[in-house]
C-alpha cells in the first residue's frame, strides 16, 4: 500500500546522517540476537519517501542488485523492492542496504527493523543483525553515504571504490576458512564461542568447560608436538626410526654444506627451510649445483633459524592427508598453480582469466587463492619454454608453481575414499609419532590408491595447524566435513560446553540477591564467578573493583577457566548500551521495577523500564526458569515473555489476591517461594505442585536483622527460588541463607552494621525513593525492636542521603521527602561524579523535598547539606550520641567503612587504656593476664564493627532443625 507523500517544504538534500552508534553483543531491547543500532536523522529527507525521488529505486537496485531477494515485511521475495516503489523512508532503506552489504562480504545477516524515535520527527532507530561488528558498522556508514549520493551526487564518492575498500576491510577481520568451519560446527551444536583477539584465537565453551583454538591448533595440541613438526629434520628422523617411508635428508647451515649434502644424497634434490610453512622457500627437482645455489638463497630468506634442509626429490603426485585424533579424516590431491592453454590467449591473459574466478581471493580469504606471477613463476615458465607472452597450444598444462599449496594458487581434488588402507595407516602412524592431535601429512607418491611401499613415495612433511580449505572446499570432488571430528575432540558426545548462568536484575535488591545466590552455591562447592556493581568476583576473590554489572564483565567471567557457575548482576545501563554479554541465561531473576533512571536513554516510563529489564527473561531457554516477583505488577507481566518455566516469589499474606494467584499456579504444578505466618514467626516455604517444603524462619536469617529488613526477606525469597530452580538441594539453600550476613566482607555497602560509640551505624547503597521507602521501614522496625530490648532514653535517627546527578529533579525531591518521614536529622551529601550537575545542585533538590515534607508534618526536624561524602560522614559521627540509630547511604562505601573502623579502633584503644589503668591499682590482677584479655576484647569488638551479627537462639531449636 502506497504511503502518503508529504508536501516538501524545500528541495531534497543529502541530509541523512548517523547521530549515534551502539553495538549490542547479545540479547537486547531490540533483538534476541547481537545487532548494530544506528540512530539516524533524515533532515529534509523526512519529507521525501522513495516514491518522491525520481530514479532512486532503479539506481539503488542497479548498484546493489541483491536487494531484490529481500522479503521485507511482505514476506516474499522482492517485497522490499515493492516497498521502495510504493514509498518508504530512507532510514528503512539504510537498514536493508547495510544488511545486503554484509551479505556481499560473506556475512550472513538477515534481520533488521527500523522504528521512529518517539518525540523526535525525522529521527529513526535503524537496527540490523551482524556477524562481525566492525564490518557491520562499516556497512551502515557506507549505506548512508550511498543513499546520500543517490539523492544528490557527491563529489569524490565512487561506489565501486568504496565498496572494494569495504570488502578489503571485511576480509582483514574475517575468520579464515579453517576457523570458520570449526565455529560453524560448534554453533550447530549450541556451543558458544568468544573471539579473544582480532585474529583467529577463539574460545569455545564457557568457564571450566572452555577450550581454545587458533586456526586448527587446539587446547589439546601439545607445544612439544608443534615444536617437533616445525623441525623438519627432526620430524624426518623420528618417522624414519619408526620405519615410515621418508626421503633422504640432511640439515645444513651453509651453501657449501648444501652442495655437499646434495651430492651425497644424489640429484635431483629438494631444498627448503627447516621451519617454513605454506610452501614458502621450497625449491623442487634441483638437478645441479647451480640449481642448489639459487635455491639455497631462496630457502635462506624464508628461514627464521637459518637452517636449510636438503632432501632427495621424490617424484609423484602431491597428497595431503588430514589426521584428527589419530584417525584419517580427509585426503586431497594438490595440483600446483597452472593454466591450461587454449591456443588463443597468452599465459598472462590465461592467468587473468583464472584469477577472475569469484572463488579466488588474496591469501586465505576465499576457498582458492589468486595465482601470482612472480620471479619464481617466471623461472618455472622459462623451464617449460614459455614466457608470460607465450600462447600455449590448446590443452597444454603450463605450471606456474612447483608445489601444490593452496596459498600459492593451487587447486585440490578430493581423494578421501580413494586411498589404499596401507597409506592411511602410514599417515595415522606419522601423526602419532609426532604427537599432533590435528596433523597434515604430506605424501608424495605416484598414486595414493596403491601402497607407497610398493610404488615408491614418501612422507615429505608433517604440518601442525594444517589448513582445512582444500578439504572443505575442494576444486574437484565432494567436500569433507572435517570440523566435526575436531569439535568431537574438544567436546566429546555428552560433554558440557556451558556453565549455568543466573542473571539478576531489578531496580533494588539485585546486588544482595546476586550475593545470596553466589553464597549458596559456594557452599555447594561450586567455583562461582559473579559480576556486580562492586566488581568481578571469582571464587570469592574480588579480581576487578569497578561497576561490573555490564556485558563486558559477564564475558570476563565466562572466559575464566575456574568458573563452573555464573551469577550476573545485570543493570539497565549495560542492557541499553551493549545488551547482554552472552546469548542466554538459564535462570533470570527480576526483583522489582521502580521509577529510577527514568528520563535517560529514551526510557521515560515505568513500562519502558520494565521492557528493558525483561531482556533477561526473554533470554531464558525452554529448559530454564524466570524467578519473578509476583507482588510487582510490572514484573508479573514479564511471564508472557518467558520461553521457560516460572518460579514466583511473593511476600503477600495467605488469602490475598496475589497469594491466590500464586497458590493456583502451584496447584497446576508450578513453583513458588512464599511466606507462611504463624505464632512463632514467618516461615519461608518452597512450593512445587501440591508439595510445600519449609525452608527457614525469616527472623533467624542474619541478613534480615530479626525480620526487620523486609527487603532482605524478599531478596532471600528470590535467591531461594533461583537456587531451587538451578537444582540446589533444600538443606544447602537453607544453610546458605542462614550463613549469609550483611557483613562488609560478604555484602559490602549493603546494610553493613558498624557500632561506633554505642551507636548503631548502618552503611547502605540506597539512592532512590523506592529503596528509601524500604530502608525507612526497616529503620522504623529496627528502632522499635531496639527500644523493646533495652530501656533507652531519648535517641535520634540520623540519615545521610544522596542522589545521583542523572536522575530527574522530581525523583530527587521525592527521595528527600521519603527520607524525612523516617529520620529526625538528614545530612545530604553528593556523589563524586556529578553527572552533568553543578556542585550543590543535586543536594539542594533533595533538601527541597525534605523541607517540603517537614512543612507537612514529617518526622524530620533538621536538614543539613555537607557535599563531600567523607566530610558528611564525619559530620554525622560528630553529632551522634550513644544509642542513636544512624544510616549512611553512600556512594563510596569503602572510604566510609574505613572511617568507621578507624573510629572504632580509637574507641577500643581508649577502652584498653582505661582497663589498664584500673588494673594497675588492683594488686590481685596479673599484668600478663591483662594483655591477653584486652586483645580478646579487641577481636570481638572488631568483629562487631565489621557487621558481624551474633547468632540468635531460636525459640525451639529442635523443631527448627528438624525442618
Amino acid at each position: 500500500m502506497a504511503v502518503e507523500v508529504p508536501t516538501p517544504t524545500g528541495p531534497a538534500r543529502p541530509d541523512l546522517k548517523i547521530l549515534e552508534t551502539r553495538i549490542y553483543r547479545g540479547p537486547n531491547v531490540w533483538s534476541y540476537q547481537q545487532a548494530v543500532h544506528l540512530v539516524v536523522d533524515l533532515g529534509s529527507l523526512e519529507e521525501y519517501p522513495t516514491v518522491s525521488l525520481p530514479g532512486f529505486t532503479d539506481q539503488l537496485v542497479e548498484l546493489v542488485p541483491g536487494l531484490e531477494r529481500h522479503t521485507c515485511s511482505l514476506g516474499r521475495r522482492g517485497g522490499f523492492i515493492e516497498r521502495l516503489r510504493e514509498g518508504t523512508w530512507l532510514g528503512h532503506v539504510a537498514e536493508h542496504v547495510a544488511l545486503q552489504l554484509q551479505t556481499l562480504a560473506g556475512h550472513d545477516s538477515r534481520r533488521g527493523k527500523t522504528r521512529a524515535v518517539k518525540g523526535k520527527p525525522g529521527q529513526y532507530n535503524v537496527v540490523y543483525s551482524y556477524t562481525d561488528e566492525t564490518v557491520a558498522v562499516a556497512a551502515g556508514k557506507l549505506a548512508v553515504r550511498l543513499i546520500n549520493h543517490l539523492v544528490e551526487p557527491q563529489d569524490g564518492f565512487d561506489f565501486e571504490t568504496e565498496f572494494n575498500a569495504f570488502l578489503r576491510q571485511a576480509e582483514r577481520v574475517a575468520f579464515g576458512p579453517s576457523t570458520a568451519a570449526i565455529l560453524e560446527e560448534a554453533a550447530s551444536r549450541d556451543i558458544p564461542y568468544i573471539r579473544l583477539n582480532s585474529a583467529s584465537l577463539v574460545q569455545l565453551g564457557q568457564g571450566v568447560h572452555a577450550q581454545r583454538i587458533r586456526a586448527t591448533m587446539t587446547s589439546k595440541t601439545g607445544a612439544l608436538a608443534v615444536d617437533i613438526a616445525s623441525d623438519k629434520d627432526l620430524t624426518t628422523k623420528l618417522l624414519g626410526s619408526a620405519g615410515l617411508p621418508v626421503p633422504k635428508q640432511e640439515a645444513v647451515r651453509t651453501l657449501r654444506g648444501a652442495l655437499e649434502a646434495a651430492r651425497r644424497i644424489g640429484f635431483p634434490v629438494v631444498v627448503k627451510p627447516l621451519d617454513g610453512n605454506h610452501g614458502r622457500g621450497v625449491c623442487l627437482n634441483l638437478m645441479s649445483d647451480a640449481d642448489v645455489e639459487k635455491a639455497y638463497d631462496i630457502a635462506k630468506s624464508e628461514s627464521r633459524r637459518g637452517t636449510i634442509i636438503v632432501e632427495s626429490f621424490v617424484t609423484g603426485r602431491d597428497y595431503r592427508c588430514l589426521i584428527v585424533g589419530g584417525r584419517m579424516q580427509a585426503i586431497a590431491e594438490r595440483v600446483p598453480a597452472h593454466v591450461i592453454g587454449d591456443g588463443t590467449h597468452t599465459v598472462a591473459e590465461l592467468v587473468d582469466i583464472t584469477n577472475a574466478d569469484p572463488r579466488r581471493g588474496v591469501g586465505h580469504e576465499k576457498v582458492l587463492t589468486k595465482i601470482k606471477v612472480d620471479a619464481n613463476a617466471l623461472e618455472i615458465l622459462a623451464g617449460q619454454g614459455h614466457t608470460t607472452e607465450s600462447v600455449p597450444p590448446e590443452g597444454e598444462m603450463v605450471k606456474l608453481a612447483l608445489t601444490g599449496n593452496m596459498s600459492t594458487g593451487g587447486i585440490s581434488i578430493d581423494r578421501t575414499f580413494d586411498a589404499h588402507p596401507d597409506n592411511v595407516e602410514i599417515a595415522e602412524e606419522a601423526a602419532r609419532m609426532v604427537g599432533l592431535d590435528v596433523a597434515g601429512i604430506d605424501f608424495i607418491c605416484p598414486d595414493i590408491t596403491y601402497p607407497v611401499r610398493e610404488t615408491g613415495g614418501a612422507i615429505c612433511e608433517v604440518n601442525a595447524a594444517p589448513g582445512f580449505r582444500m578439504h572443505t572446499h575442494p576444486t574437484v570432488g565432494e567436500p569433507q566435513f572435517i570440523a566435526k571430528p575436531v569439535v568431537d575432540l574438544l567436546f566429546p558426545p555428552g560433554a558440557q560446553s556451558r556453565v549455568p548462568i543466573v542473571a539478576v536484575t531489578g531496580t533494588n535488591g539485585k546486588t544482595t540477591t546476586s550475593r545470596m545466590i553466589a553464597h549458596i552455591f559456594k557452599g555447594l562447592g561450586r567455583k562461582v564467578g559473579m559480576t556486580s556493581t562492586d566488581g568481578v568476583v571469582i571464587d570469592e576473590r574480588l579480581v576487578i573493583k569497578a561497576d561490573a554489572s555490564g556485558p563486558r564483565s559477564a564475558r570476563m567471567v565466562l572466559q575464566n577457566p575456574r568458573v563452573d557457575f555464573a551469577v550476573m548482576e545485570v543493570a539497565r545501563g549495560g542492557i541499553l548500551r551493549e545488551g547482554l554479554g552472552y546469548d542466554r541465561n538459564d535462570i533470570a531473576v527480576v526483583t522489582n521495577v521502580a521509577p529510577d533512571h527514568l528520563g535517560l536513554k529514551g526510557i521515560d516510563t515505568l513500562r519502558q523500564l520494565a521492557d528493558v529489564k525483561a531482556v533477561i527473561v526473554e533470554a531464558v531457554p525452554r529448559d530454564g526458569f524466570a524467578v519473578l516477583n509476583a507482588d510487582d505488577p510490572n514484573v508479573r507481566n514479564m511471564r508472557r515473555r518467558c520461553s521457560g518455566g516460572i518460579v514466583w516469589f511473593s511476600m503477600a499474606e495467605p488469602g490475598s489476591e496475589t497469594r491466590e494467584f500464586v497458590d493456583d499456579y502451584c496447584r497446576r504444578g508450578g513453583r513458588a517461594v512464599v511466606l507462611e505466618p504463624s505464632e512463632r514467626g514467618e516461615m519461608i516455604v518452597i512450593k512445587h505442585g501440591r508439595r510445600s517444603m519449609q525452608l527457614a524462619w525469616t527472623h533467624l536469617l542474619p541478613s534480615t536483622f530479626g525480620g526487620a529488613a523486609r527487603f532482605n526477606v524478599a531478596n532471600s525469597l528470590a535467591a531461594a527460588g533461583a537456587a531451587f530452580a538451578a537444582g540446589a538441594p533444600l538443606h544447602d539453600i537453607r544453610q546458605g541463607l542462614r550463613t549469609f550476613a550483611t557483613t562488609y566482607y560478604l555484602s559490602p555497602g549493603r546494610l553493613n552494621l558498624v557500632q561506633v560509640n554505642n551507636a548503631d551505624v548502618f552503611v547502605d547503597y540506597c539512592h532512590n525513593a523506592a529503596g528509601m521507602k524500604e530502608l525507612g521501614a526497616f529503620v522504623d522496625r529496627y528502632a522499635d525492636q531496639k527500644q523493646r530490648q533495652a530501656d533507652l532514653g531519648k535517641t535520634s535517627r540520623i540519615g545521610m542521603i544522596g542522589a545521583a546527578g542523572d536522575r530527574r529533579d522530581d525523583d530527587m525531591r521525592e527521595l528527600g521527602a521519603v527520607a524525612a518521614q523516617h529520620f529526625d536529622v538528614i545530612v545530604i551529601r553528593e556523589d563524586e561524579r556529578l553527572r552533568g550537575r553543578k556542585p550543590g545542585e543535586t543536594a539542594e533538590l533533595v533538601a527541597e523535598g525534605a523541607r517540603a515534607a517537614m512543612r507537612e508534618g514529617a518526622r524530620c526536624r533538621q536538614v543539613e547539606i555537607v557535599l563531600d561524602e567523607l566530610d558528611a560522614a564525619r559530620h554525622v559521627l560528630a553529632r551522634t550520641n550513644p544509642g542513636d540509630l544512624v544510616v549512611m547511604c553512600v556512594d563510596q562505601h569503602a572510604l566510609v567503612v574505613a572511617e568507621l573502623e578507624e573510629r572504632t579502633k580509637h574507641a577500643q584503644a581508649g577502652a584498653r587504656i582505661g582497663t589498664a589503668a584500673a588494673a594497675t591499682s588492683d594488686p590481685d590482677l596479673d599484668p600478663s593476664t591483662l594483655t591477653e584479655t584486652a586483645e580478646a576484647e579487641g577481636d570481638e569488638a572488631e568483629g562487631e564493627a565489621l557487621g558481624a551479627v551474633p547468632s540468635e537462639s531460636p525459640p525451639d531449636q529442635a523443631d527448627d532443625t528438624a525442618i
